[in-house]
């Protein structure tokens, strides 16, 4: 057995084991960062302080389409109304705003992404979502580019 509660989710990386949600996303988050530190403001700001405004659109639209990529590929088989159902899961907080900012902050055409674009259009549909959204925040920045 895996998991004491015989239920996923479980990480497995040669003789470690891992079954805590939380260790398993950090754990995930830092192997497979996948878009997470493009859209980063920061980051951004210092490839275009490296190259300029062209090759930082460029670069970040690139890390954003190979993410993307990878992930309607993975979510294509498993998804429902949300990423992995029909029931909102940790792992849709952490898609939409990846979905928002490609969106809002990049223009990112979602048209290839079918997949994605349902489930950013399910988040969309639900008040908690709306009201999470960057531009909604107190402290929003009067631009988020």
């Amino acid at each position: 057995m895996i998991r004491c509660i015989s239920a996923v989710p479980a990480l497995v990386d040669g003789d470690v084991v891992v079954s805590d949600s939380l260790a398993i996303i950090m754990a995930a988050s830092i192997v497979f960062s996948g878009i997470q530190p493009h859209q980063n403001t920061p980051v951004a700001r210092y490839i275009e302080e490296k190259t300029n405004a062209e090759e930082k659109t460029a670069w970040v639209n690139n890390a954003i389409t190979k993410g993307f990529t990878a992930l309607e590929d993975l979510l294509v088989s498993c998804t429902g109304k949300y990423a992995t159902g029909d029931e909102v899961y940790l792992a849709d907080l952490f898609l939409a705003p990846q979905i928002h900012a490609a969106i809002n902050r990049f223009q990112i055409n979602m048209e290839p992404y079918p997949t994605l674009a349902k489930c950013y259009e399910s988040y969309n549909d639900l008040p908690a979502f709306q009201n999470a959204v960057p531009e909604k925040q107190p402290d929003a920045p009067a631009s988020t580019s």
